[in-house]
Order: C-alpha cells, then sequence, then structure tokens
C-alpha cells in the first residue's frame, strides 16, 4: 500500500514554522542563521531581522550553498546583511522558501526577479520572467529592456524585443518610444521584420534624438541645436532604409539637413535614378553600393514574404501605388497556390471578404503582374448592388471598386518598366468579378482573369482598365502586354495579401 504525504500540510507547517519564530522565545534556538534587510527610509537606518536556517537556504538558492561551503565571514557569523531589497520582498521570499508558495503580481514582479537573479534563485526567475512576458505594456517595455540585458536574462530580452516588434506600429506613436536606450533602438532598427512606414520611422528618430537632447519637439532648431540632435542621432541614423523612401519623403530629408554627409551624397544619386526611373540602373546602383559601402542600408525593411517579389524597386512601387501605409505595413500573405494548392475553390475560402486585397502573379516566363481592390473579393451576390452604376440591366457578378488598378512588375519582352493601371472611369462598376465557381481572380470585363484551377489564364487587356500610352485596345500588344502572350499563359506562383 502506498501512503501519500500530505504536501499541503508540509507546506503549511513549514510556513508557520518561519512566520512564527517571533511567538515562542523557546523555539529561537531552532534557527541557525540570520538575515537583517537594512532600510534607509529617513536619515536613520532601520534593521528588520529574519530567522533562518542554514539548510533551508542552502537547498533553495545556489547562493546561500555557495556562501555556506565557503566558510566566509556570514557563515562564521551566522548573520547576512542586505541593502539591495525592501523587507516586504525579503519576506516573499523567505516565505517561499520554506512553503513553496509566493504572490508575483504587477507590484512586485520585477522586484522578485532581480533579488532573484542576484540570488540564484532559478525557480523565481523563471517564475517572475513567465508572468513578465504574459503582462508585458508599454508602460513597462523598457525597463524590462534595461532590466533583462543588466542581469543577463536573454530569452526575457528576446521575448521584450519580440513584443515591441509584433506592436511595433502602435509602440513607435508612444511616449515609451522615446525612453529607449540608443543600444536597444539600434536592435530595433536593425530589425528587418519590424513593420510600419520607414519614412515615419526617419521622424520618429527625430522626435527620439530631441528627447534624448533636451530639445523642444516644436521649436525650430538654431546652429546649435541642430549639431546638437546630429551628434545624438548619428550613431543610429544609418539603420534607417531610405531606400524605401519615396521621392517626396527624400525631398523632406534634404530639407531637414540632419543626416550624415556620406548618406546624404547617396540620396542625391538614388534620387536622380528615381527621376530617371530606369529600373535597371536603380538595381545596378544597389548592387555596386551594397559591395562598396555600409553607411546605406539597401535591404529593404518590409517583411514581404513574397516568393515572387524580390527586387526594392518593385516593393517601393507596389508601397507607393497602394498609398496606404497601414494596410502596405500590415498585410499577411494570406494565400500561395503553390503552398496552398492551385484551386479556385481554396483562393475563395482563403480570400474572399478580406477587404484590400493584393494579387501578384508570377508566368513560367518570368512575366510579374496583378491587381489591388480597395473592396475585395466575395461570393456573396447580396453583398453589392451596381444598378447605381449601370442600371437593371447590368450583370451584378461585378463588383465597383472605383480604386481598383492593374499593374506590370516586370515585363521583359516590351522593356518596359513598372506601371500601374487604374480602372477607366465608366468601367468602375465592374472593376472585379465575384462567381465561385467561374475562376480566380479576375479583374475588369477579362483584362485579367486565371481559369478554375489557376494554373493558367488569359487577358483581353484595355476592356475595363487603362492601357499603356501608345497601345490600342484589342490588339495582340494589348493583349499580351501583361504576360507576353494573349492566354494559355501558365502560371508559376499566384499570391494573395490582406490584413
Amino acid at each position: 500500500m502506498t501512503n501519500y504525504l500530505n504536501l499541503e500540510k508540509l507546506s503549511n507547517d513549514l510556513k508557520n514554522l518561519f512566520q512564527n519564530q517571533n511567538q515562542n522565545q523557546n523555539e529561537e534556538s531552532y534557527f541557525d542563521f540570520e538575515i537583517i534587510c537594512e532600510q534607509n527610509k529617513t536619515k536613520e537606518t532601520k534593521e528588520i531581522s529574519f530567522k533562518t536556517h542554514k539548510s533551508i537556504l542552502s537547498s533553495r538558492s545556489q547562493y546561500f550553498k555557495s556562501l555556506f561551503n565557503s566558510k566566509m565571514k556570514e557563515y562564521q557569523e551566522n548573520k547576512l546583511i542586505l541593502k539591495d531589497v525592501s523587507s516586504s520582498i525579503l519576506f516573499s521570499i523567505l516565505n517561499y522558501f520554506y512553503s513553496g508558495k509566493i504572490e508575483i503580481n504587477l507590484e512586485n514582479a520585477v522586484e522578485i526577479l532581480i533579488f532573484s537573479s542576484k540570488y540564484l534563485i532559478d525557480e523565481l526567475i523563471e517564475f517572475c520572467s513567465i508572468f513578465i512576458q504574459s503582462n508585458f505594456r508599454f508602460e513597462t517595455i523598457v525597463d524590462i529592456l534595461k532590466l533583462s540585458e543588466s542581469i543577463n536574462l536573454n530569452e526575457l530580452l528576446d521575448s521584450s524585443y519580440e513584443f515591441i516588434f509584433d506592436n511595433f506600429e502602435k509602440f513607435i506613436k508612444t511616449p515609451f518610444f522615446l525612453e529607449l536606450e540608443e543600444n536597444h533602438l539600434n536592435s530595433i532598427l536593425s530589425n528587418d521584420d519590424i513593420l510600419t512606414s520607414e519614412f515615419e520611422l526617419f521622424q520618429s528618430i527625430i522626435k527620439w534624438g530631441k528627447h534624448k537632447s533636451n530639445i523642444n519637439q516644436e521649436k525650430e532648431l538654431n546652429k546649435e541645436e541642430k549639431e546638437k540632435l546630429q551628434n545624438q542621432i548619428s550613431n543610429v541614423i544609418d539603420k534607417i532604409r531610405f531606400i524605401n523612401f519615396t521621392k517626396q519623403e527624400i525631398e523632406y530629408v534634404f530639407k531637414e539637413d540632419l543626416v550624415p554627409n556620406q548618406i546624404f551624397q547617396k540620396l542625391i544619386q538614388f534620387l536622380i535614378l528615381q527621376d530617371q526611373e530606369n529600373e535597371n540602373e536603380i538595381n545596378q546602383f544597389i548592387e555596386k553600393e551594397k559591395e562598396n559601402d555600409n553607411s546605406f542600408n539597401f535591404k529593404s525593411r518590409f517583411k514581404f514574404d513574397s516568393e515572387i517579389i524580390e527586387e526594392v524597386e518593385h516593393i517601393n512601387k507596389l508601397k507607393e501605388w497602394i498609398n496606404d501605409e497601414h494596410f502596405f505595413s500590415q498585410m499577411k500573405r494570406g494565400f500561395s497556390a503553390k503552398r496552398d494548392g492551385f484551386s479556385c475553390k481554396k483562393w475563395h475560402k482563403k480570400c474572399d471578404n478580406k477587404g484590400k486585397t493584393l494579387i501578384i502573379i508570377k508566368t513560367k516566363d518570368n512575366f510579374i503582374f496583378g491587381g489591388f481592390t480597395e473592396v475585395g473579393f466575395t461570393t456573396d451576390q447580396s453583398k453589392w448592388d451596381i444598378k447605381e452604376f449601370y442600371g437593371d440591366d447590368e450583370d451584378s457578378s461585378f463588383i465597383p471598386d472605383a480604386n481598383a488598378f492593374i499593374f506590370s512588375l516586370r515585363n521583359d519582352k516590351n522593356d518596359r518598366n513598372p506601371e500601374k493601371f487604374s480602372i477607366k472611369k465608366d468601367q468602375e462598376g465592374i472593376a472585379i468579378f465575384y462567381d465561385y465557381s467561374f475562376s480566380g481572380p479576375y479583374f475588369g470585363g477579362g483584362d485579367l482573369s486565371l481559369n478554375q484551377n489557376l494554373t493558367s489564364g488569359y487577358t483581353d487587356f484595355g476592356c475595363s482598365y487603362n492601357l499603356p500610352k501608345g497601345i490600342d485596345f484589342n490588339t495582340n500588344e494589348s493583349k499580351s502586354y501583361l504576360a507576353g502572350t494573349h492566354d494559355n499563359w501558365v502560371v508559376d506562383e499566384l499570391e494573395t495579401f490582406f490584413i
């Protein structure tokens, strides 16, 4: 027969032994070690004493075990004086040593963690770390970064950064962003996965620099203040991905005149190439500078999670065309034909009713093109009513979208730069087609569509969307413009992005 020990009673007995130590003078001899907590709340030092047992302390803490084994002064005197902890925290921890129970909350978690780290109480380090990670807040995250780094808690440090990365778009708008230490800000800016407007990030760094330099945020800078700010941001400004800036944003950087001269010169060269709109020269410039210079970060910030889009220029063009920082920074690849299956039913299941939607297609012949809709796709016929556009006779299988567009990113056949093609004004009512049984993504009256299994498609480009200048509708040139051929072009990959 197995005898079960009442662990709850054992815990209570040991707790009472510790907590009732001063109630019976005859029991004082049971204790063999004293911990004195010195507190200086006023000019006078107040000492609060706790009687304990060496055997308990050494079994619960590697620090005390080493202390007693070393036969140091504290061991000889049977006394340890602590000046780095409050009496309430020390009582809670010693009570935990005896009973195995402790209450960890928002008010004491950090102080318990600090004490446990210093005095090598592994269980409490783990408990406090888990509690803090599950209760991350913007108000405390900067302090947690400092703490976890100072006491070498790498797991907590990594989790703190992860919390910031996952919530960066919100965090950057809080006053707590301005409290970041320079090394922490550098680590954040070095991350490729933070999702926000790079231009907004640049502006936030200026605010951070002013805050750290005690410069009024609204005041126009004088020469001395500008030099002070330039010095403050000098070690972080090179982490900005200026490669993601639009022409207007680069011009703003010039106006502010805060970036180092080396970066300034690179920005001028990049701006000239943007004006020329020569994709090949832009990419050649980027590749050359990657090899020769580390002062200008040419790696795109946005983790596009795309197997199709690789060129920075293509990402910048999509960002410019969509013109929605929130969508562009938050969108995820919700569907991949290679990953999820070449099936229009699977595509509709994953992609319908998602609102703003970006479609990117790559063919076996290496053409890259697609489309964007602000309203998204749906199989619910009642969702849209386009009688206001075309009256009772119009086919209600279409969905209106005045802001929909088709685009071409890679067109080697026609040697064209990336281009955007808006919906024609009189065709806004048939921007996209919704019919579940008919096809996958379908733009306009046949401008761009894919078959049921998403493996091929056809383009009657120009039906509902504007054509490139110099190309006439219903010609072989217009029909083959996007994919190199009118129909039966073969899909290599189809990706769909939405929030």
